[in-house]
């Protein structure tokens, strides 16, 4: 009969021959926490190999990402049929699809992308709460499921895990149950030198259910553990006492384990210590077997759930991300043709907010958020109730001042299946998303972040919050999208972008300050096109003043100054400049024209030669500063006479 130990040993010399023929990763997790993941896998994970889309599956998270090893061995082991031997021997290879740390969308059975720490811990919080306001729609029949994770003490160490926890003991999201690999070992060494935390004081301050296991690596004390914290009524953290490197004799629980291959020696040396007669990368059949068939012991499960499932089409759409139903967008298309009408003057912000009361009754699984801006976002719409302990069937989520782990929490969600999250904060603090928004473009999911006070139109708040470099920082950052619209009109186009976007999150950089409607048609959505002619020359163009957001009320003031003067020039609105690259060139020589180009938005240039090569700016060189937003604009020459005089430098 093969044991549990048997099955274990299968992971650790997988994740240990990987690393070694790669001469690069980490061994010491994998082997420290095989023991975990055996038990986790074989007595509890509710999984089908054959068919790893399965919506009521467990969620697995590894959010100790840099222990990939661990996983690819897992899923190998378990008959995934995307993870081969063929790729454990391809491991942090150029194209390999078992990477240094997992990628969500190369392998099946891989739930997220986990590098940065903590991070895991955040999109888990995020499956969980997906999986709680699911299961209040639809009930236990078709929504049942537990959030597993596996994190190490460099998870715990970092800010958002902590900003996560709170928010997971809040809501009482008992189907997450965090497993800590407690080897008390980090890259320098003993995590003595920077930490004295008490985790399990922690957690309890944080509402959460605490479970110590004195020897991480007794499989009865393992399966006793996560038993009793699948029957908490709360968020369940294990701290598992585990040895890094568990196995390899001679290195074992020291620090040299954790980012560095044991060497063919000390490979050599765990083989006859745990009694492995076999070669690199070679797993006795009985033990594979054994494996297998527990990778499809569900499987039944599966079907009988399937059966259910296929009997309710509403869930079936949420759960194949069909959320956009035909003409979802017709009553939002009514209200543009009435604001066009009407032109009112309004901030973008609240622009937002218009257009969020025109779609979200029409879209159900658009759920919305902020980091406890909300009245400055404006992000709720239509009454929409509050996600609370008692009621989770509502459509908004109070994050708290918790834009870290907000940030990643919405990419939980999306990855996890059900819904559309959308959330706000003020632009500036876009610094504290960084690291989930650029995660949500990694994975290519469809993330919403309504970021408002986008310049010095903030005001009097100062340059503390006053967004200078964030445009450019994230217009360079791959696959996302980033819109900053000049008027309700536009506000409106960028948002039905955003929403049918499935592959890039998207950034709305949105106003404080009122502007006025520009727009003079509706018929075709022109955000769509990144950048057009929103003020077209009367004759022939002398020069094309090109602008964002606020600033295009700016460079049509300065367009009207300059007709006085018989100098006849074009105005472009620049809303996305990803979706203007990836017009074609006939198209973008068109709109940008071949007369001199002045670039104007009230950030730093840097980024804008592309489109007005070496032709004049009109912008932020320097933080901003406190004061009335109207005499910002004057203090730092942001204004339709400052255009003037660039054009005319121009040409």
């Amino acid at each position: 009969m093969v044991e549990l130990r048997d099955l274990s040993n299968a992971v650790k010399f997988l994740a240990a021959d990987a690393v070694g023929k790669a001469n690069s990763g980490h061994p010491g997790m994998p082997l420290g926490t095989s023991d975990i993941a055996t038990v986790l896998f074989h007595k509890f994970l509710k999984f089908d190999a054959k068919n790893p889309k399965w919506f009521d599956r467990d969620r697995f998270v590894l959010s100790a990402g840099h222990g990939s090893a661990l996983l690819y061995s897992l899923l190998y082991l378990s008959g995934y049929d995307d993870a081969t031997i063929d790729d454990l021997k391809n491991f942090r290879q150029l194209g390999s699809k078992m990477a240094g740390h997992p990628e969500y969308g190369h392998l099946s059975g891989v739930e997220n992308t986990s590098g940065p720490l903590g991070q895991g811990v955040a999109m888990a919080t995020g499956m969980a709460l997906s999986e709680a306001m699911l299961n209040a729609r639809f009930g236990s029949d078709l929504v049942n499921h537990y959030t597993y994770v596996i994190c190490g003490d460099g998870c715990l160490m970092e800010g958002i895990s902590e900003e996560a926890i709170s928010v997971a003991g809040h809501l009482k999201l008992n189907k997450l149950i965090l497993m800590w690999d407690n080897n008390q070992i980090t890259i320098d060494g003993k995590t003595s030198i920077t930490t004295t935390t008490d985790q399990i004081a922690r957690f309890k301050a944080n509402n959460w259910n605490t479970i110590e296991v004195d020897d991480g690596h007794d499989f009865d004390k393992i399966e006793e553990a996560i038993e009793k914290a699948r029957k908490s009524d709360k968020p369940t953290f294990i701290a598992f006492k585990t040895i890094i490197g568990h196995g390899a004799p001679n290195k074992q629980g020291s620090h040299k384990t954790h980012g560095s291959p044991l060497g063919d020696e000390e490979i050599l040396a765990m083989r006859k210590a745990l009694n492995w007669n076999c070669g690199e990368f070679v797993i006795p059949d009985d033990i594979l077997k054994a494996w297998r068939d527990n990778g499809v012991k569900s499987s039944s499960v599966r079907e009988a759930y399937e059966a259910k499932a296929n009997e309710n089409k509403e869930f079936l759409d949420v759960v194949n991300n069909k959320f956009l139903k035909a003409g979802w967008n017709n009553k939002l298309n009514e209200a543009k043709a009435k604001w066009l009408s009407e032109k009112p003057k309004v901030a973008t912000r609240k622009a937002s907010q218009m257009v969020l009361e025109q779609i979200v009754p029409e879209i159900p699984s658009l759920i919305g958020g902020s980091a406890d801006l909300t009245a400055s976002n404006l992000t709720k719409v239509c009454d929409m109730k509050d996600v609370n302990t008692s009621d989770y069937i509502g459509r908004y989520i109070n994050y708290g001042i918790r834009e870290h782990s907000m940030t990643a929490i919405m990419n939980g969600i999306i990855l996890h299946g059900g819904f559309i999250p959308y959330a706000g904060g003020f632009f500036v603090f876009s610094d504290y998303m960084r690291p989930a928004i650029r995660l949500a473009a990694l994975m290519q999911i469809r993330s919403i972040y309504v970021l408002t006070h986008d310049s010095i139109g903030v005001g009097e708040d100062g340059p503390t919050h006053q967004p200078i470099e964030h445009l450019a920082s994230f217009r360079a950052m791959p696959n996302v999208l980033v819109f900053r619209p000049c008027d309700l009109i536009e506000t409106a186009e960028c948002w039905e972008l955003a929403v049918v976007n499935e592959k890039r999150p998207s950034i709305l950089a949105l106003s404080r300050q009122n502007l006025p409607t520009l727009r003079t048609s509706v018929d075709k959505n022109m955000a769509a096109l990144g950048g057009y002619v929103i003020s077209p020359e009367k004759d022939k163009r002398k020069a094309t003043i090109i602008a964002t957001g606020s600033e295009v009320e700016i460079a049509i003031q300065a367009q009207k100054h300059l007709a006085e003067k018989g100098i006849d020039v074009a105005v472009v609105s620049m809303p996305c400049c990803e979706l203007f690259d990836s017009q074609t060139r006939k198209y973008q020589e068109e709109v940008l024209g071949n007369a001199p180009r002045i670039g104007v938005e009230a950030a730093i240039k840097y980024g804008w030669e592309k489109y007005i090569g070496n032709g004049e700016f009109v912008g932020m060189n320097s933080f901003g500063a406190s004061g009335p937003a109207e005499k910002l604009y004057q203090h730092f020459n942001i204004t339709a006479l400052a255009v003037v005089d660039a054009v005319l430098k121009s040409i």
